[in-house]
This record gives structure tokens, C-alpha cells and sequence, in this order.
């Protein structure tokens, strides 16, 4: 048997060239595995596996997250959030409104009048601390700032207030008057209200013109030198003063026991006046033995000063016991 050229032809029922085994699972083979042109166009179950993209691309696709519409999800709940807040927060002021408003009106209907309250008194201004309803007394305040302590002159400036005692004792008690550690044995007193009568010259008209009331005389020596002191009182410090400045002539010395007559005409004395509230005051003061008094006599001008100084004083002590007695008493309801 020769083969001759080329090998045996495969002939068959198909045309020459056919695949001798047929189509195969996966197309057209050439006998030498060599793969056919045509494979890779047409998977047998669909679309070639290592062709098509839709295997991970469409995966890639699944599996990635989607970040604009997570970003629009966090945009809108925050916007939720907001204006629950704000929500909230406009509740709670209209629930507060109504609750104060409440308490308002049913204070008002609990039986009272607010403006007048329950019993007519009027309601507290500001700043006006409000009773403790417990009944618990707090601490009192005063309404006011306290007044005053009373002038002590005022006192000794009027007889409607100059009611305290007065005599010749009240004014020079004791037997003896000590001034800067010179002491002076007190010696008569007269109390008179006949004012003409315990002057001398033209003082006693000027007293009785100015309605004196009453001329309270005392007299002092020392050492040969007689000082009589008279205080002659008004009813206003006005008539007082206006007879002070009409004085003239002088207080009628006083004498006796043991204190000889002194400062009578002719003699020639130191005299002085002045007056304190509604008390004028006099002094007349010389020697004993009779002789005149000359600038030089210091004695006795130092007598005279003395006896007057202490007469002020004894005036302004009376008004400063009138005055303590008048701050420290109860006040009448």
C-alpha cells in the first residue's frame, strides 16, 4: 500500500478540510491545538469570560462606598438636629412664659388685689424688702436718720423752754466758788422779781422796759475785793439782748454778812455786762475799804472776771441738762 503524496485524504461526508473529529466543546481545534481565530467571539454560555469586564468592574462598582450620598445623609441629619435644638429651645421659652403668666393670673384671683392688697395697704415699691410670712421678725431698720441732739442754748433761750428750777442755790451753790485755784467765800444772796430795784442808775428803767422777770444777785470776796454778780432774766433771748445794749448805770452791789457796803456812789468800780440766751448778766466789783478802783487794781479786775465767768458757765450747764433730759426721754405715743 503506498501512501503516496500528502497521506491519505480524510474525506468524508463533509467537505475536505473538515475537522475530522468535529466541532469540539469549544469550537473549531486545528489538529495541532492551534486555537481558532474565531474563538474568544461567542462564549457557548454567553458572553467570553476573559473578555468581559462586567466581572469586576461591576464589582468594584458594588463594593465601593457611595461618599456624596453618605455626605448628603450627614448634612440632613445634622440639619434634624438643628432645628430640633432650636424647636426645643422656642418650647421651653413659651413654656416658661406660660407657667409665669399662670402663677400671675392666680396670684391675682387668689383672693387678693394686687394693687391694694387684702387689706388696702398699698403693694411694696422696689427696692422695699417684703414682710416674712413665716412670721419670723427680721432685723428693723429705721425709716429715717435720726434726728438731731437739741442745741443746749435753745433751751436757755426761751422761758417756754427754760423750765428747769432756778434760784440764787441752783445758780451759786456751795459756801465757796474756786476758779483757776482762787477761791472766793460766797456771801449774800437775794432773788427778786422787782428788777428796777436791784440796779442802779438808769439799768433798773431799762430792765423793766424790756420785761425783765426777775434779777437773781450774789456776792463774792476775797482778800479786801467784793464782787456782786445780778442775772436778770426775760422771757425771749431778743429782750435780753436789747438790754444789753441799752444797759447803763449798773447792778446794785449786795452786802452783808461779813461783806461790808461797797461800790456806792461816790465810789468808783469795775463794772461789766454781757448775756448769754434770754440771761443777761452783771458784775460789780471793788475794794471793801471804800477807795476807788484804778486800771491798775489787777485784783480786782481778776475778782470780777472770775465771778462772771463762772455765772456763763452755770447758763450753759443748765441748758445742756435741760437738753440731755429732753434727748433721753421716751417719746409720747
Amino acid at each position: 500500500m503506498s501512501f503516496g503524496q500528502g497521506g491519505p485524504s480524510w474525506g468524508g461526508p463533509g467537505s475536505p478540510g473538515d475537522d475530522p473529529y468535529g466541532p469540539g466543546p469549544y469550537g473549531r481545534q486545528t489538529p495541532y491545538g492551534q486555537r481558532d481565530p474565531s474563538y474568544g467571539q461567542q462564549d457557548p454560555y454567553g458572553q467570553d469570560p476573559f473578555t468581559s469586564r462586567d466581572t469586576y468592574e461591576s464589582r468594584d462598582a458594588h463594593n465601593t462606598p457611595d461618599w456624596a450620598a453618605m455626605a448628603d445623609a450627614t448634612a440632613q441629619r445634622t440639619r434634624r438636629k438643628r432645628w430640633m435644638l432650636i424647636g426645643g429651645g422656642a418650647l421651653a421659652t413659651v413654656t416658661v412664659a406660660a407657667i409665669v403668666a399662670t402663677a400671675v393670673v392666680s396670684t391675682n384671683d387668689n383672693g387678693k388685689n394686687r394693687a391694694t392688697g387684702a387689706s388696702g395697704s398699698e403693694l411694696p415699691t422696689a427696692g422695699e424688702i417684703l414682710p416674712d410670712e413665716s412670721g419670723a421678725s427680721g432685723p428693723a431698720f429705721p425709716s429715717a436718720d435720726p434726728l438731731p441732739p437739741p442745741d443746749p442754748k435753745d433751751f436757755v433761750s426761751s422761758a417756754d423752754k427754760d423750765r428747769a428750777p432756778i434760784s440764787a442755790d441752783t445758780l451759786y451753790p456751795g459756801r465757796k466758788l474756786t476758779m483757776g485755784g482762787r477761791a472766793y467765800e460766797k456771801g449774800p444772796t437775794t432773788t427778786t422779781t422787782n428788777c428796777a430795784a436791784a440796779a442802779q442808775g438808769s439799768l433798773g428803767s431799762i430792765l423793766a422796759a424790756n420785761s425783765c422777770d426777775e434779777v437773781i444777785r450774789a456776792t463774792y470776796s476775797k482778800d479786801g475785793v467784793a464782787v456782786t454778780v445780778g442775772v436778770a432774766l426775760f422771757p425771749q433771748e431778743a429782750q435780753a439782748l436789747k438790754a444789753k445794749d441799752q444797759a447803763n448805770g449798773g447792778i446794785a452791789s449786795l452786802s452783808g454778812e461779813d461783806v461790808p457796803t461797797f461800790c456806792r456812789a461816790p465810789s468808783v468800780c469795775r463794772k461789766t455786762t454781757n448775756s448769754y440766751g434770754r440771761y443777761v448778766y452783771f458784775t460789780v466789783a471793788g475794794w471793801t475799804s471804800g477807795r476807788n478802783v484804778t486800771t491798775s487794781d489787777k485784783p480786782v479786775f481778776t475778782a470780777g472776771d472770775d465771778i462772771a465767768e463762772f455765772t456763763f458757765r452755770q447758763i450753759v450747764a443748765r441748758g445742756k441738762a435741760q437738753a440731755s433730759a429732753a434727748a433721753t426721754a421716751p417719746v409720747s405715743r
